[in-house]
C-alpha cells in the first residue's frame, strides 16, 4: 500500500477541505473527513493517470 503526505482542516461552514503535500494546487472537500480521504484518493488516480495537465508538483530537494 502506497502512502502520500496530506493536508486537511474544517471550514467554519463544517466542511473538510484538503490537499496532497506534493500538489497543494488541487484542493478538494467533503462533507465528513472520510469524503474528503475518498476525493484525495480520486485525485491521487487523475495525476497518475495523466488526466490533468500541466500539474505542478511540490517537492523537497537535497542540495
Amino acid at each position: 500500500m502506497e502512502t502520500v503526505g496530506i493536508v486537511y482542516w474544517r471550514e467554519q461552514d463544517g466542511f473538510w477541505v484538503g490537499h496532497l503535500e506534493a500538489y497543494p494546487d488541487y484542493l478538494t472537500q467533503g462533507e465528513t473527513l472520510e469524503d474528503l480521504k475518498e476525493n484525495l484518493k480520486d485525485i491521487v488516480k487523475e495525476l497518475g493517470g495523466n488526466a490533468i495537465p500541466m500539474v505542478r508538483v511540490h517537492e523537497k530537494m537535497a542540495i
